[in-house]
Order: C-alpha cells, then sequence, then structure tokens
C-alpha cells in the first residue's frame, strides 16, 4: 500500500509523429489532450522499493488545443527544456523544472503537424505545417526562417544527428526530402517509393554508409531533384542511412550518397495473441520507428496489432526480425502503437517506451525485450469511483472512452495493476456499484440506458438487462427486493436485487439471476402503496440505507423522498435543495456513534450541502409522511455544482464533496467545518472515494480525464477557493471555439489527418454511435438543471476542446457559405430571364399538349402524310401493320383515331410533362383520362399530392379520398407542415391520429385546442396533452406555463410544486396560494413557510408576515417571526446585532419599550393575532412542538441561530401562558444551550436579560417540588444564568481602570504588573467562545475596589456551579475526546512516518511505532515535565474505555441537559480571588481547588491549575 499521491492521466494524444520523448537521467513526457504529462523514471522517482520504479511528476499547462507535438532538447545542460506544438497555431518552449512557458511562437497559419529539436543546434526548433510550410525558429536569438518546399500536407520530420542542417520531411503521399535549411530549403534528396503517409523518420545512429552491408535493390530509382537533372556529389560527403516507416506496410532504408532505397522491410503478419479490442472496431496502421544508438544493425518497429518487432539488419535480405516480450503472454500493446522512445535512467538502463492507441505506456528494457511496467490512462471522462466492499482495495472506474477499469490499488509490486472491461460496454460508464456480499460482481450503468452485470474474475462477457434506460444512467445501487406488481413474481428471488436510476427519471429494479427478463418500474408500487393521485417527481439519484430498510431518492425538483421497505411506505419528504439532486450518500453504520449510521448527506445543482438527521423519524414511523425543511447540518463553501459525496469509512461524522468549481472538499460535518481542500484537477470533478484502509487517502475523478489519489494531510488550504476559480474563467474562454478557415479539408470519403488525431483519443466505436466524443469533450454547462452524466452530448467542452467536433464544425460552415454564395450570384444573373418567362405566362397559357401540337405545325409533306395515315386507318377493313406503326410514330392522330391511341397519346404527353418538371400539367392529363386514382397514387408515390388534387379525390369514392388525405398528411409531414397536415387529419374525422401527430411534433398548443374541441372532457388523451406539455415546460424553464397545463390535467399538487421551483418570493407566495385554493393545505404551508423564510432574510419582516398569514396552520410560525422580529428589533436598539440594516421592513406594532420584553411580546401576541385565551396558547404549542431543529455549531449562520433560538423562546412564552412551567423551562434552556453552543455569548446575555430580567427565583417559586422531572433543566438553566452573570462580573474588573458598576464600588488609581497581566492571559477555560470576547489587561485591577451587596449575591450563588456530578461527567467527556485526538495524531504521525520511511534505504520495522509514541509524548499543549512520557495504544484504549464506564454510571437526568463547565468556573473565581482577596470565600476557592485537583486530570486544565497555584 503506498503512502505516496498517484495520478491516472489522459492517454497520450493519437495518431501523431511525436508527441512522446525522454531525456537522459529518467525523464519522459508525453502529450496528453491540451498538455504534457511528465514522468519521472528509475531511482529518480522516489518510489516504494520493490515497486514500479516511475512516478507522474507533473503537467505543462498552457495549449488550448489538443497537442500535437512534443520533443524534449538533448542537449547536455539543456534538458529542462522542451517544446511543444498545438493545434491553436503555437509553438511553446517549456521549463520542465519550474512548469512555466519559456518562450513561444505562432508563425504557422495552418495545423502544425511535425515538430523537432535539432540534436546539433541546441537552440534550433523545426516544425511543419499541414499545408507543407516548415518553420526553423533559433530560440537564443529569437530568429525564424520560412521555408516552403512541397504543396503537400507534412507528416513528420526529423533533423539529421549527423549534419546540422539537414533535416528529413516525411509526406501524407510517401514523398520523403532531405532539405538543406542553410541553402533555403534546397531539396538535397527525393526520396521516392513510399506510395502512403511517412509515420516515422529515423536516421541511422552512426555517420558514413559502412556500419551496414546492405545488398542493394535493383530497381531503386535514381536521385530526382526539382530541375530533373541528377547531382553527381551531394554535400553529404560520407553519406548516411534514413529509415522511414508508411502506412503502405514497409519500411525502407535509404542511402543518402546515392538517394535510393537500399532495402525494404515488409511488415509481417503475426498471429494476434491475447485480443483485448473489440474484433469489430477496424484500426488503421501506425508505423512508427526507432534506430537504437550505437545499434546501426538494429531497428525496431511497431507492428499491425501493437507489437513492437526488432528487425535485423546484418543480413537485410533475410528479414529477420524478434518479437518484444515473445515469451510473456499479453505483454504486448493490443492496437496500434504511435510513438517509440529511448530512455537512459541514472543507473544507466537502457529503455524504451512507447504509447499505443490501447491506452497504455510501457517501458521496455532493451536488455530483455521484455516489458518493465505499463503505466494505464484514461480515454475520457472520469464518471465512477467504486471501491469494492468484498475485495478491499479494488477500485473500479467508469470512463467516457467505453471501458471500465479495475485498478488493485493495494498491489505491493505494482502502482498501477489495472484490469480493463471494454466488452458490451460500447459506450460512455457513467455509473458503477460493486455488489455487497458477492466477490467481483460489477454493475455498470452507460450514457446510453444500459445496465449490465460484469464478473471482474472471469473473462466473460458481461450480462447485460433486457430493459434499457431511454437516457443516461445516473446511478446504481443494490437493495433488497420490492414487490413486484407483475403477476407470479413473487417466487424465489435474489436476497439483494439492482436498482438502476436513469436520465429521464425513471428507478427500475432489476432481477440480478434474470436480467434478461423485464425491469420493475418501482413507481408503480410507489404510487400503489402510497395512493399518490398526482404525477410522480422525476427521479436523479437512488441510495439505499446500509441495512437495507430504508431507501432514498433524490428528485428533479430538489426534493429527497424516504421510503421503508417493504412496500416503499413514504415516511418522510426532504424538501431543502431546490434544484436538480445530484448525489445522496448514507452514513456508514460501524462507529463510536451509530446514531450516526441515520444522517443522510445530499448534494445537488446548488453548491451547498445538507446533511439529514433521519433518526427520529425512522425510528417512530409515521403514519402520514413528515415534511423536513430543516437541515441538521449545513456545509457551505463550493461555488458551483455538487457531484458526489462520500463518508469517511474511518472517522465519524467527516464526508468529502466533490464539486463542478474543480475541488473536493473534507468537512467535519457535526462541526460545520472544512477540514481540507483538493485542487489537483484542471476540471470539473465528477466523482470521489475513499480509500477503504487509509484514513488519509482519497481518490477523485474530473472531466480533466485524470483520476488522482491524493491524501488530505499534504494538502495546504482548508476551504474552497471563494468566487470563481481560475480554471471556471479559462474553461469559458476555452469553450469557443476558434474560427479556423484555414481547415478546408474533405472530412468524409478519406478521413484526412487532422479529423484522426482529434478522434484519436476515444475508441471508434464510441466515436461512431455516439456522436461528439470526449478527446474533444462535450458539455452541458448552459442548461443548469442537466445532470452531470448527460455532459456529452451538448456544445464542445470547455475544460479541452480538441478539434474533433471543431474541424467538421468548421468545414461545414465554410462549404454552406460558399454554396449560398454561388446561389445569389446565380440568382442575380438569371433574375430578367426569370420576370420575362413571368410575363409570357401571364399572356399565355401553357399548352396542354404540346407534342401533339408541335407535330401539327410541320412541313407541309408531312401533314399531308398524316392525312393518309389517318384516311387509311379510318378506312381500313383489316388493321395493317404498318398503319400501326405509322400512327406509333404520329401520336397526335390519336386525337381522330380510336381511345387506345388518343390514350397512348395523352401517356406520351404527360411523360413529357413530368420530364419538364410540370407535374401539375400530367394531373390534369390524367384527370382528362379519367384515371382519378392512378393520378393520385402517382402523385402520392412522387410526394407531389396538392390540395386541389386531394380536393377532387371524391369523385373516385370514398375510400379513394380517405386514402389521398393520408397520403397527403403524410406527405406535409416530411415538409414539416405538421399543422396543416392535422387539419387534413381532420377533415377525415381522425382527431386521434391529428391530435398525436401534433403532439409527437410538439405542437402541443394546437393539440391541445383541437382535443379540447373535438373530444369528451374526460378523454385521458387530453391529461396526457397537459402534462407532456407541462413536462416540457417545466425542463425548459416555463414555470408559469407548466402550472397552467398541470391544473388543466386537475394536477394542482403538480402545479404547485413547478411554481414554486425558481425558489424566489412571488413564485412561493403564488404557488402557496395555488396550493391553499386546491385544497393540498401540507404543501400550502410549506410553501408559505419557505417564501416567509426567503423574506426574513432579506429582513422584510412585513412580507413575511403576510406570507405566513396564508395557512391557519402557520400560526405558531407567525409567533416565531414576531418574537424574532421583536428581538431583532431590540438588538439594534442596543446596536448589538451584526450591524444595523436600514432597509428592515417592521411591521407597525405597538413599541412600549418601556415594558419587559416578555410582556411587550404577549401584548403584541394578543394584538396582532388575537392570542388571548391558554387554549390558542395551547394550539400554537402543538403546532409548534413538532418542529425539531438541529443543535448549533460555531458555524453556524447567524440569521438561522436567531430563528431557532426564537421557536424556543416562543415555546418558552406559550408555555407561560398555559402556565406549564416545565416546557417553559426547558424552551428556556434549549435557547440558551443553542447560543452557548454557537459561541454567541452576546445572545445567550440577551436571552437571559429579556427572559429572566430577575434570576431564576420566579421560575424556581413556579416549578415548586424539587424532585419534578424538569429539576436538572432548571438546575441547567440556573447555572448558565449565574456563569453568564459570572462572565460579566469578571470582564467588568478586568479593564484597565474598573468603573464602579452594580457588582462593584471603585476608586481610581493604577499600577502596574506584568505578573497579574500573565496570568490573566492564561487563564483560559476550555469553551473558547464566551472568553474569545474578553478585553485583554495590561495593567493591574483598582486596589480600592470593594463588592457591592449585588456582586456579593452573585459570588455567593456561584455555588451552584460547583456540582461535582457534572464535574465528573464532563471529565469523563473530555477524556474521551482527549484520547480520539491523541489516537488521530497517532494515526497522523505513523502514516508520515512510514511514507518518510519508504523513501529512505531499508527501514527499521521497529522505528515507526517507537518514533511515532515518542512523538505523541509532545504535543505542543503539554508542559515541559510531560514530554518523556510516551502514550501506549492499550494505555489509551483503557483511558477510553474507564471513562465511558464512568459515564454509564452518571443517571439519564444529568446527561440529557448540557452545563457550564465546572472547572472553567473553578478557575475564574479561584483567579478573581487572587486578584481580589476577600471577593470569594475561603470556603468556596477551597471548594473550587478540589474540584479542580480531582477532575482537572486533562492537559489543559493542569497547566491554569499550576498557574494560579504557583
Amino acid at each position: 500500500m503506498g503512502q505516496e499521491p498517484r495520478t491516472l492521466p489522459p492517454s497520450p494524444n493519437w495518431y501523431c509523429s511525436r508527441c512522446s520523448d525522454a531525456v537522459p537521467g529518467g525523464l519522459f513526457g508525453f502529450a496528453a489532450r491540451t498538455s504534457v504529462f511528465l514522468v519521472r523514471v528509475g531511482p529518480g522517482a522516489d518510489v516504494i522499493p520493490g515497486t514500479s520504479p516511475f512516478r507522474v511528476i507533473g503537467e505543462l499547462v498552457g495549449h488550448t488545443e489538443r497537442v500535437s507535438g512534443f520533443t524534449f532538447c538533448h542537449h547536455p545542460g539543456q534538458y529542462n527544456l522542451c517544446a511543444t506544438s498545438s493545434d491553436d497555431g503555437t509553438v511553446k518552449i517549456w521549463d520542465v523544472e519550474t512548469k512555466t512557458v519559456v518562450t513561444e511562437h505562432a508563425l504557422h497559419q495552418h495545423t502544425i503537424s511535425a515538430l523537432h529539436w535539432s540534436p546539433l543546434v541546441k537552440d534550433l526548433l523545426v516544425s511543419g505545417d499541414e499545408k507543407g510550410v516548415v518553420f526553423c525558429y533559433w530560440l537564443n536569438r529569437n530568429d525564424s526562417q520560412h521555408l516552403f518546399i512541397e504543396p503537400r500536407t507534412i507528416f513528420c520530420l526529423t533533423c539529421s544527428p549527423h549534419h546540422e542542417d539537414l533535416v528529413a520531411i516525411g509526406y501524407k503521399d510517401g514523398i520523403v526530402v532531405i532539405i538543406d535549411i542553410s541553402k533555403k530549403g534546397e531539396v538535397i534528396h527525393r526520396l521516392r517509393g513510399h506510395d502512403d503517409e511517412i509515420h516515422s523518420i529515423a536516421w541511422c545512429p552512426l555517420p558514413g554508409e559502412d556500419c551496414l552491408f546492405i545488398n542493394q535493390e535493383e530497381n531503386s530509382e535514381e536521385l530526382e531533384i526539382p530541375n530533373g537533372k541528377v547531382i553527381a556529389q551531394t554535400p553529404v560527403k560520407k553519406g548516411c542511412y534514413l529509415a522511414t516507416g508508411s502506412k503502405d506496410q514497409t519500411i525502407r532504408i535509404w542511402s543518402c550518397s546515392r538517394g535510393r532505397v537500399v532495402t525494404t522491410l515488409k511488415l509481417p503478419f503475426l498471429k494476434r495473441r491475447g485480443g483485448g479490442i473489440d474484433p469489430t472496431v477496424k484500426e488503421r496502421l501506425w508505423l512508427t520507428l526507432h534506430w537504437p544508438k550505437g545499434q546501426p544493425t538494429q531497428l525496431v518497429s511497431s507492428c499491425f496489432g501493437g507489437e513492437l518487432l526488432l528487425w535485423d539488419l546484418t543480413q537485410s535480405w533475410r528479414r529477420k526480425y524478434t518479437l518484444f516480450s515473445a515469451s510473456s503472454e499479453g505483454q504486448n500493446h493490443s492496437r496500434i502503437v504511435f510513438n517509440l522512445c529511448p530512455l537512459q535512467t541514472e543507473d544507466d538502463k537502457q529503455l524504451l517506451l512507447s504509447t499505443s492507441m490501447d491506452r497504455d505506456v510501457k517501458c521496455w528494457d532493451m536488455a530483455t525485450l521484455e516489458c518493465c511496467w505499463t503505466l494505464p490512462s484514461l480515454g475520457g471522462f472520469a464518471y465512477s469511483l467504486a471501491f469494492s466492499p468484498v475485495d478491499t482495495g479494488c477500485l473500479a472506474i467508469g470512463a467516457g472512452d467505453g471501458m471500465i477499469r479495475i485498478w488493485n490499488t493495494f498491489s505491493i509490486k505494482n502502482n498501477y495493476d489495472v484490469k480493463i472491461f471494454w466488452q458490451g460496454v460500447k459506450s460512455k460508464v457513467t455509473a458503477l456499484c460493486w455488489h455487497p456480499t458477492k466477490e467481483g460482481c460489477l454493475a455498470f450503468g452507460t450514457d446510453d440506458g444500459k445496465v449490465g452485470l460484469y464478473d471482474t474474475y472471469s473473462n466473460k462477457p458481461p450480462q447485460i438487462s433486457s430493459t434499457y434506460h431511454k437516457k443516461t444512467v445516473y446511478s446504481l445501487a443494490w437493495g433488497p427486493p420490492v414487490p413486484s406488481m407483475a403477476p407470479g413474481g413473487e417466487g424465489d428471488r435474489p436476497s439483494l436485487t439492482l436498482y438502476s436510476c436513469g436520465g429521464e427519471g425513471i428507478v427500475l429494479q432489476h432481477n440480478p439471476w434474470k436480467l434478461s427478463g423485464e425491469a420493475f418500474d418501482i413507481n408503480k408500487l410507489i404510487r400503489d402503496t402510497n395512493s399518490i393521485k398526482y404525477k410522480l417527481p422525476v427521479h436523479t439519484e437512488i441510495s439505499w440505507k446500509a441495512d437495507g430498510k430504508i431507501m432514498a431518492l433524490g428528485n428533479e425538483d430538489g426534493s429527497i423522498e424516504i421510503f421503508k421497505v417493504p412496500n416503499l411506505k413514504l415516511i418522510c419528504t426532504i424538501q431543502q435543495h431546490h434544484k436538480l439532486v445530484n448525489t445522496i450518500s448514507w452514513h456508514h453504520e460501524y462507529g463510536s456513534q451509530p446514531e450516526l449510521s441515520y444522517l443522510i448527506a445530499s448534494g445537488s445543482n446548488n453548491a451547498v450541502i445538507y446533511v439529514h438527521n433521519l433518526q427520529t423519524v425512522i425510528e417512530s414511523n409515521p403514519e402520514t409522511p413528515v415534511t423536513i425543511t430543516e437541515p441538521y447540518r449545513t456545509l457551505s463553501g463550493h461555488t458551483a455544482k455538487i457531484t458526489s459525496l462520500a463518508w469517511s469509512p474511518h472517522h465519524d461524522g467527516r464526508l468529502i464533496s466533490a464539486s463542478y468549481d474543480g475541488t473536493a472538499q473534507v468537512w467535519d460535518t457535526l462541526q460545520e467545518e472544512p477540514l481540507c481542500n483538493f485542487r489537483g484537477h484542471r476540471g470539473r470533478l465528477l466523482c470521489i472515494a475513499w480509500s477503504p484502509l487509509d484514513p488519509d487517502c482519497i481518490y477523485s475523478g474530473a472531466d480533466d480525464f485524470c483520476v488522482y489519489k491524493w491524501l488530505t494531510s499534504m494538502q495546504e488550504h482548508s476551504r474552497p477557493p471563494q468566487g470563481k476559480k481560475n480554471i471556471e474563467l479559462e474553461k469559458k474562454r476555452l469553450s469557443q471555439p476558434k474560427p479556423k478557415p484555414k481547415k478546408k479539408k474533405k472530412p468524409i470519403l478519406r478521413v484526412p489527418v487532422k479529423q484522426e488525431l482529434c478522434d484519436g483519443n476515444e475508441e471508434e466505436s464510441v466515436k461512431e454511435s455516439s456522436g461528439p466524443v470526449e478527446n474533444g469533450v462535450s458539455d452541458q454547462e448552459t442548461e443548469e438543471e442537466a445532470r452531470e452524466p448527460e455532459l456529452p452530448c451538448g456544445v464542445t467542452s470547455a475544460v479541452s476542446k480538441e478539434p474533433v467536433i471543431c474541424t467538421p464544425a468548421s468545414l461545414g460552415f465554410e462549404k454552406s457559405r460558399v454554396t449560398i454564395n454561388n446561389k445569389v450570384t446565380l440568382l442575380k444573373k438569371e433574375a430578367p430571364k426569370e420576370k420575362s418567362e413571368a410575363l409570357i405566362k401571364k399572356r399565355k397559357a401553357r399548352s396542354m399538349l404540346p407534342l401533339s401540337t408541335s407535330l401539327d405545325h410541320r412541313s407541309k409533306e408531312e401533314l399531308h402524310q398524316d392525312c393518309l395515315v389517318l384516311a387509311t386507318a379510318k378506312h381500313s377493313r383489316e388493321p395493317k401493320e404498318d398503319v400501326s406503326a405509322d400512327l406509333e410514330e404520329r401520336l397526335h392522330l390519336g386525337l381522330f383515331t380510336d381511345r387506345a391511341t388518343l390514350y397512348r397519346m395523352i401517356e406520351v404527353e404527360g411523360k413529357g410533362h413530368l420530364e419538364n418538371g410540370h407535374p401539375e400539367l400530367f394531373h390534369q392529363l390524367m384527370l382528362w383520362k379519367g384515371d382519378l386514382k392512378g393520378v393520385l397514387q402517382t402523385a402520392a408515390e412522387r410526394g407531389e399530392l396538392t390540395d386541389n388534387l386531394v380536393a377532387m379525390a371524391p369523385v373516385a369514392g370514398y375510400h379513394v379520398w380517405v386514402w389521398a388525405v393520408e397520403a397527403f398528411a403524410k406527405q406535409l409531414c416530411f415538409q414539416d407542415q405538421y399543422v396543416k397536415a392535422a387539419s387534413h387529419l381532420l377533415s377525415i374525422h381522425k382527431v386521434y391520429e391529428a391530435v398525436e401527430l401534433l403532439k409527437s411534433n410538439h405542437f402541443y398548443r394546437e393539440a391541445i385546442a383541437i382535443a379540447k374541441a373535438r373530444l369528451r372532457p374526460e378523454d385521458p388523451i387530453l391529461k396526457d396533452l397537459y402534462l407532456s406539455w407541462g413536462a416540457i415546460l417545466e425542463k425548459d424553464g416555463h414555470y408559469a406555463l407548466a402550472a397552467k397545463c398541470y391544473l388543466g390535467a386537475t394536477s394542482a399538487y403538480d402545479a404547485a410544486k413547478v411554481l414554486a421551483k425558481k425558489g424566489d418570493v412571488a413564485s412561493l407566495r403564488t404557488a402557496a396560494e395555488l396550493a391553499s385554493i386546491v385544497g393540498e393545505n401540507e404543501l400550502s404551508a410549506t410553501l408559505a413557510l419557505r417564501c416567509a423564510q426567503e423574506l426574513l432574510l432579506a429582513r422584510n419582516w412585513v412580507g413575511a408576515q403576510e406570507a405566513l398569514q396564508l395557512h391557519e396552520s402557520l400560526k405558531g410560525q407567525r409567533l416565531v417571526f414576531c418574537l424574532l422580529e421583536l428581538l431583532s428589533k431590540h438588538l439594534e436598539e442596543k446596536q448589538l446585532s451584526e450591524g444595523k440594516s436600514s432597509s428592515s421592513s417592521y411591521n407597525a406594532w405597538p413599541a412600549g419599550s418601556e415594558r419587559p420584553f416578555v410582556e411587550r411580546v404577549t401584548a403584541v401576541w394578543k394584538s396582532a393575532f388575537s392570542l388571548d385565551s391558554p387554549e390558542q396558547s395551547q394550539a400554537a404549542f402543538q403546532q409548534l412542538q413538532d418542529i425539531k431543529y438541529p443543535s448549533a455549531t460555531s458555524n453556524t449562520p447567524s440569521k438561522q441561530l436567531l430563528l431557532h433560538i426564537c421557536h424556543d423562546l416562543t415555546l418558552a412564552v406559550l408555555s407561560q401562558q398555559v402556565a406549564s412551567w416545565d416546557a417553559a423551562v426547558e424552551g428556556l434552556l434549549r435557547a440558551v444551550i443553542r447560543s452557548y453552543n454557537s459561541g454567541n455569548f452576546t445572545i445567550m446575555q440577551e436571552v437571559h436579560s429579556a427572559f429572566l430580567p430577575e434570576g431564576c427565583d420566579h421560575l424556581r417559586d413556579k416549578l415548586g417540588d424539587h424532585q419534578s422531572p424538569t429539576t436538572p433543566a432548571f438546575k441547567s438553566l440556573e447555572a448558565f444564568f449565574i456563569y453568564g452573570r459570572l462572565y460579566e462580573f469578571w470582564w467588568s474588573l478586568s479593564g484597565p481602570c474598573p468603573e464602579s458598576s452594580v457588582w462593584v464600588r471603585a476608586a481610581h488609581r493604577r499600577t502596574t504588573s506584568v505578573e497579574q497581566s500573565q496570568q490573566l492571559d492564561k487563564v483560559s477555560p476550555e469553551e473558547t467562545d464566551p472568553k474569545a470576547s474578553q478585553p485583554e489587561p495590561s495593567r493591574t485591577l483598582e486596589l480600592d475596589v470593594r463588592l457591592t451587596e449585588e456582586g456579593e449575591q452573585m459570588l455567593n450563588a456561584c455555588k451552584e456551579l460547583f456540582s461535582e456530578e457534572h464535574a465528573g461527567l464532563q471529565n469523563a467527556q473530555r477524556t474521551i475526546a482527549e484520547v480520539q485526538e491523541t489516537l488521530a495524531e497517532m494515526i497522523r504521525l505513523h502514516q508520515k512516518s512510514q511514507l518518510c520511511k519508504s523513501t529512505a534505504n531499508g527501514p527499521d520495522k521497529n522505528e515507526p511505532e517507537q518514533e511515532a509514541e515518542q512523538s505523541l509524548s509532545s504535543p505542543q499543549n503539554q508542559c515541559k515535565e510531560e514530554k518523556n512520557e510516551p502514550v501506549s495504544l492499550p494505555e489509551l484504549t483503557k483511558r477510553i474505555t474507564e471513562a465511558n464506564e464512568r459515564i454509564a454510571k452518571f443517571p439519564e437526568s444529568i446527561k440529557t441537559w448540557p452545563f457550564p463547565d465546572v472547572l472553567e468556573c473553578c478557575l475564574i473565581l479561584l483567579h478573581i480571588g487572587s486578584q481580589y482577596s476577600g471577593f470569594v470565600t475561603q470556603e468556596m476557592q477551597q471548594q473550587a481547588q478540589e474540584l479542580l485537583q480531582k477532575y482537572g486530570s486533562t492537559k489543559v486544565y493542569k497547566r491554569h491549575y499550576q498557574t494560579l497555584c504557583t
């Protein structure tokens, strides 16, 4: 188990001649999408001994489009420099140590296709583009040279390692040229022989042509140069060999001295081993070469199926080669190889690195030709992560490249032990879920709606469910089977079935034993069990509680529904989010606090995470569903939608969240506190998973094609970045496609280089089937409600827009533009002619029988002959053959002979009309002939029916007319005239067909008008129309119109819900009024309360009260809001609130500020709400007491805190009204505890002064019996009251010059005292908030200070704080907290020591534990004396057990209600006593010291007590 971060990077780019490179010392880089990933190989990788010696160390980020070329500088001293070329038109030079751009140029006007750093000139970069332009760029002098050699597409280029001016260039059509850049690109050799793309050029590592004994080929072509002359002597005096690899399946070795091919190696067809690809996918060949340094007789090449060959050139005529990894099965690449680059490590190993279409980077040992290691990569978004609950450490990754990866994250020897599954997937994998108990059983869902089951321990194809979702599968979950509604469905059933939630809003239950059977839509069961009449919400997420008894469904409207097995009874609805719910997660069941298993965390398209505690609801099992509108905890900080949540399996209440803001955040949910923030991704996070074994380790996936393993202890940020992170702005900038007029390739017949380059990083099968795919990714950022896994079907992705989409788009645009221009030009030229024709038409109608007419206008001889033929035909008794032949030639005589001849004439005339483009004339001729049915059939077949023809159809009979109308309607549909088609269908009384036609083409308004006019009011079609239109309008955000549709469909509940969806005040108020009108009282009350809460945030008190007036059941809430308003006004008047708000709109209630606060409240209640009888007070109390708010933390927002406090205070005042003093005490105490827990001492004191102005004595009198059940609550309330007074008293003494007050009389005389100020600084009790506001004194206190009577009484009352029972309980609780903190620290230090040891040589096995113990013995807050005391694990276990036993012995009454920290109060009193003798009696000081000695065992109190005693 490696304790270091890891990266699963994006796949290296495909179809590039050089997009990976390496330098001596062990640094390798490869281009992936728009950036370059750097990998340290060899000893410098600093990995754990025994694991693969490589590590992904960083990324070069700066290009905005796909990187097409990457090359290092191979000059000693400059290995840190490298260069990249990109489709964004730039060439950038980088420093890999700082990962920054040194310089860049944008000289190319066309797409750059080749790049190389000269091996001889240390500052020369040569690049070529698709139009044949070559640029030489000298880095040091910032100079460039433009060369245009051939008007052909450059595929690759390589600078000579022996002559600094020579560059070899390979073209798409198979030509290879060698140019001299010192002579303005003069062609030295033009090498002809290949007849297809040149993929790679490799120069022989040794100069001269003596290193190989090659039999020259007889038929080699002579050297050619542009002018046709042969150059006898070339500038290359000694010559050199050059190897080229081409798509024509050959490797040719050329002699540069003779400019001819000297040997040709034909690639062998090898029998494919393994077979990790889809056999139905045809892939093109890519032939790349590497000529090993110092080995001129050896040449490495790729082959058809990903194999690597080592050719032996010593006897080239034998075509001898050795296969890499011949002995090991499955070690070769399974798809074509694109790049080969050599690497020499620090320990002088000669390695070869290869990148392939199979998305693996492999490292080969050139000494053994065996594969050393493999780095897998991702070719799509990382949509889903899931750890196996059975096979610990197996992480399943679902990606957008149509593959599932199983990563054994705890493999000891291989950090990247990844197994790939592709069979049966063929689409983006958007959801994964392991079976909870069955080994190797993995469920997956895809973006085309497929649900399947893989057995990861076998090589069998997956089982696929016969029931598909209509849209993307959002999530999967295993849960107990619910009763299927199908008859006979209750037979033998599995213990767990698979549930899938799809983008169309349906949750299906699949039987894993019979996936071929039909899946069951659980909406049917939900509707029947709960007798639901209204439209069910669109489901977007499903999650089962670990015990399998409770199911949660998240919905598009932001609600979460909680169902109970077996019949899915709805027990609760959480109305918290108001946007689409993306993720729901239940807390695990194992832990120190089992009640936490009732926590459910949820995230939506809003940036806020809510945690709810459902323990009360689930355990009470209510008869009618409960609606929850208040969260248990609120986690705010992210700035974009939440996509994934996961609870830590190692901690209680610790949550990790993934967000579109590009970060992952760890939260302490119980304290609402952000702990650490990970910002390593360059894209929007889509999934998150906590390591099952390592509490410090988290895995995250994003739309940057990366999965990161990261450690929480190594993150420098604690909360998400506020505002828009840079990545978001970068995304928007990148998502704008640049105009690219340069791309004018034909994208269809022969796939051009550029399109293949772009499409490269995505499976072809996926590419063909699903449109725009993910190496050039797509996204739906604009549609806020669209759930994340549907990303791949919208606009181009912001993160990294590769031209896969851009290229065809720009081409299409240009083509259409050209065509339009041509049309415009033609129209201008033809205009006069068209006008004259129009005038002719007006003057004279077109002839119906033009052929006959023309034949009657021939020469006189022909006309005379017509007469003779006609006479013969008419008067001949027997028909003669020659006469018949004459009649056939002279068609126009049909007018004068028999009907058969006339029909022939009409037929020929009709054909002429059709050929000349006048079908209407043909139709008229057929009508003359009387063949109306034939006319209609012909016109229907040719799509030429007209209104006229259809109008005449009844002549041929009723059935012909009906048929003609139907045919015309179909024709109109093809012409997109749906409304006209529907009107024609209505003419033959096909109302249902007309309505369905309009509905299917989204003409809902017209369809409803027809249905309403022609069908019965109760016809179900009408309701279906309303609901369908409403759903579409709702999706598009037209909520008001959608509400009208739902009202039309008598779904008033849905109408109110959709109106409220926008969430603004006006919408919520309208929705509440609507719900009230239609009798949905519960919904109306919920919406009205939400509306009031929104107005509360804007401090619009009048509006809030008006909203609450909408429903009688909210009277209790009106009282709460009233009290909150009065309290806020009271605080503002005292200038104690956070700041006066001039925009506050207060109600015009009588002020009466001179009266006590409680009296003012009751007076307003009486006057404004007619609350003047105990019965009314009791009714209001009943309404409010069922609402439970979560406990407060220091992170609770102040407005929310005040509302919750006022809720408790309202209950207290109502209880006083009905003389229920027990409930009054509890309500007051809850309000005080809330302010105490939140650390808001000011509010606590205001509650005391407003509601207990004379102290607690009157309550004691009212309670009477001291053995009352409320006595512990009263004691806590009294203690908190005294605690507040004690602090006020202490602070009144703590100023530099105390003034006389109600507590003391002071005479002013001052001296300084360093010791006292030091002591005062040190006395800091554990609860930090009250004393946080304490002014720090810098001078001694007044010498002549005397207690007043009130002061004396107050100090005497402090005896109530000396509760030994509470001191013991608090001490036990502190011990448990301290032990848990120590254990967490021990784990952290142990992990840290392991990480440190892993990088050192030969760590001692026993050292980490000792080190952890030693370092634990000296945390920062320990005294010097304690530093050498190690704490062992058994000792900690013993402490925590003893503390738990002590807690168990205390009575429940003590544990139920919090109590001020007893030891804190002891310290304050001792401090006052030490400063002012006589203020605190000896007896009290003695008692305080005894309590501190007995229960002050924790470090913080020991230190303060020792400070006071010395």
